[in-house]
């Protein structure tokens, strides 16, 4: 068994909920919410977050939706990618 990770829910990110295994999300009732949301592990978020309060400057951060987010900070912490492996499409006018 690995350390215990946290997870916390991405419709509310209100409530944590701690497990004995470790993945990417995963995906039950929030108890705060009420909704049956994706629990995101303790990493992936910590490295959206920081990425919400300094974006990248290789990434147009902000033109992306918060799954996007999550799924660029997922393979970051989680498969050893780095922003130089993400492209991004022109943006339309």
């Amino acid at each position: 068994m690995t350390d215990p990770q946290a997870y916390r829910c991405v419709n509310c990110f209100d409530r944590e909920v701690t497990r004995r295994f470790n993945v990417s999300h995963l995906s039950r009732t929030c108890d705060t919410c009420d909704e049956f949301a994706r629990f995101v592990n303790g990493t992936v978020l910590n490295q959206f977050e920081r990425f919400e309060d300094e974006p990248p400057a290789e990434l147009d951060w902000n033109r992306l939706d918060r799954t996007k987010k999550l799924f660029v900070a997922e393979r970051l912490v989680r498969h050893g990618h780095t922003l130089d492996d993400f492209e991004m499409e022109p943006a339309e006018d």
